[in-house]
């Protein structure tokens, strides 16, 4: 092949279709112009390729194509506008449309946490058998206040941020299973109830719950929801309705990669809560009344910003460019 007469006779097509995929809008013409000029641009590409592979002019083709390529079907990209819409309407709608999984899980665990530490602080055996006797002084007067200050604020975070980040990745990858989803919250639950238990029994609740509340309100709220999402996954192959057990495993986890995604931002302003307002010199009235408008910012966000998004038919599932195609279920 003589490459210069090969590029002299197709330039203008080249050219022409270059043109065509850089234009913003295009008629239904010019449409199917670009169509009818991307496989024939396609074939001088491998034409090309096998008798006179020219990196230049290959690298020239395989960019206009791609261009093209990206017009005709649309292209997916990454950009800022992109993120403010899954901060805006499809982290929300999807933690709205899960809240009757997230909501009874955080209410059957706390009333579970309440039990444990009410029925710890009424029996100091337990209390032995969790904390010898020779130990519960300096946890309940030194141990567990100074756990939130002994390390640098911004170390604190990080480490509680990735814990409790990887603590609620474990509750959605493990949803498909159940069991472990019910493990995790046991332990979380029945060791923050005999804590409190034993601080109460010393005569420490205030200052439990006043170092407690200020980050574990939106801290364990986040958990609770990727619990609850977790079992949602586990549900939706044990009942899938009207789908295959794989339609509806696949289209349960996808919501749940969405809202883990979303949670490791909650997760985070939560550790920086607990860094460094938890520790802080401010009034306890004031350290709490934090976590209660964190708490409180974090439910507006569900059911008022959420619901709006829900209603107006975001669903919190991926766009359909990004979902692979799925078999027709039996109505």
């Amino acid at each position: 092949m003589d490459l210069d007469a090969y590029i002299g006779a197709h330039r203008a097509e080249w050219e022409r279709l270059d043109e065509l995929s850089r234009r913003r809008k295009l008629s239904g013409s010019e449409g199917d112009e670009l169509l009818d000029l991307y496989q024939r641009v396609a074939t001088h590409l491998s034409q090309i390729r096998s008798s006179a592979p020219d990196p230049s002019v290959v690298q020239y083709l395989s960019t206009v194509l791609a261009r093209a390529r990206n017009k005709a079907t649309g292209a997916r990209t990454n950009s800022w506008q992109d993120v403010a819409l899954f901060f805006t309407e499809r982290f929300p709608a999807a933690l709205y449309h899960a809240r009757w999984w997230w909501g009874i899980t955080l209410v059957v665990n706390l009333v579970v946490a309440f039990a444990v530490g009410w029925y710890v602080m009424r029996n100091p055996a337990v209390q032995s058998a969790w904390v010898p006797a020779s130990q519960v002084d300096q946890l309940v007067n030194s141990d567990f206040e100074s756990y939130y200050s002994e390390n640098a604020a911004q170390d604190f975070a990080l480490r509680v941020w990735t814990n409790n980040a990887w603590i609620a990745a474990i509750c959605v990858a493990a949803g498909p299973l159940g069991f472990p989803v019910l493990y995790i919250l046991w332990e979380n639950i029945v060791n923050i109830g005999v804590m409190g238990g034993i601080m109460a029994a010393n005569g420490k609740a205030s200052l439990f719950f006043g170092l407690i509340l200020p980050h574990g309100l939106l801290e364990l709220t986040a958990v609770f929801v990727a619990a609850g999402v977790g079992l949602r996954v586990f549900w939706s192959w044990v009942e899938p309705g009207q789908l295959t057990r794989a339609q509806s495993l696949a289209a349960a986890a996808r919501s749940s990669m969405m809202i883990a995604l979303g949670m490791i931002v909650v997760l985070l302003i939560s550790g920086i809560i607990e860094a460094f307002v938890t520790p802080s010199p401010l009034p306890t009235w004031a350290r709490i009344s934090i976590g209660v408008l964190a708490e409180a910012a974090f439910f507006a966000y569900v059911f008022i910003l959420g619901r709006t998004a829900a209603l107006a038919g975001v669903t919190g599932e991926l766009e359909k460019q990004d979902q692979s195609a799925a078999l027709p279920a039996a109505a």
